[in-house]
């Protein structure tokens, strides 16, 4: 039953890389749409680092940031795609890269940059950072002196860093990556995100000054909304 289950995560990540599959389809349009939010929502600098997380586990979150990616490494970016959910890591699947070393592996300095980063991908100018292997500790790894040290000599090579991390109310990983980059996204289902569970991500994220740019509604259908996407941040 395990093998079935994952097999069958595997073709449903596969199958979400719709940006690189069908990139004329109206849900690449609006991952371009949500792209030309992100650039427009900062007005005195250009954002190049972002976390994606969700409030709760199965929220599309993943597959979310790596459509973004691409849209990204489309527009002529040099784009770096990061799996920082250091306890189920999943963008190696969606991706189809090898898992043996990476973030992990560079805080621990088991290997170079050379050796982590995966620069054969499905996108020209898309570069792939996996996980590595699972650590103990994941929060202490991220919140490390080394981590923040990656950062900036990553953004001395790229143009965009796009970080996946877990859920807000499972982990703090997500609020530390936040003190670091310059912009969060939290990503929904409508018909399985509780709003109390919205809410209290949105307060965990702005107790620890992670700046949150908005709110991506997942698996909504056409006649579900009027239009847009993506929701700025709201104050109510």
């Amino acid at each position: 039953m395990g093998k079935k289950k994952n097999r069958k995560i595997f073709r449903d990540l596969k199958r979400g890389l719709v940006t690189f599959t069908n990139p004329k389809s109206p849900i690449s349009e609006q991952y371009r749409t949500i792209r030309t939010n992100i650039q427009f929502s900062m007005i005195d600098k250009r954002l190049r680092t972002l976390v994606c997380t969700s409030a709760m586990p199965g929220e599309g979150k993943s597959t979310t940031i790596s459509n973004l990616a691409v849209t990204f490494a489309q527009q002529g970016k040099r784009t770096l795609l990061v799996d920082a959910d250091l306890r189920r890591p999943t963008l190696h699947h969606l991706m189809e890269v090898n898992n043996q070393v990476g973030l992990t592996s560079l805080l621990t300095k088991r290997c170079s940059l050379k050796d982590a980063i995966i620069e054969n991908t499905k996108e020209n100018g898309l570069h792939v950072l996996p996980s590595g292997p699972i650590p103990p500790n994941p929060s202490e790894m991220l919140s490390s002196n080394m981590m923040e040290e990656l950062i900036l000599e990553l953004l001395s090579i790229y143009d965009m860093i796009l970080f996946d991390s877990p859920p807000v109310l499972a982990v703090t990983d997500s609020l530390i990556l936040g003190k670091y980059c310059e912009g969060v996204l939290l990503v929904l289902r409508p018909h399985q995100t509780e709003k109390k569970d919205l809410l209290k991500a949105k307060e965990l994220l702005d107790r620890s000054n992670a700046k949150l740019l908005g709110v991506i509604m997942n698996d909504v259908h056409a006649n579900q909304v009027a239009y847009h996407s993506y929701y700025g941040n709201q104050k109510d």
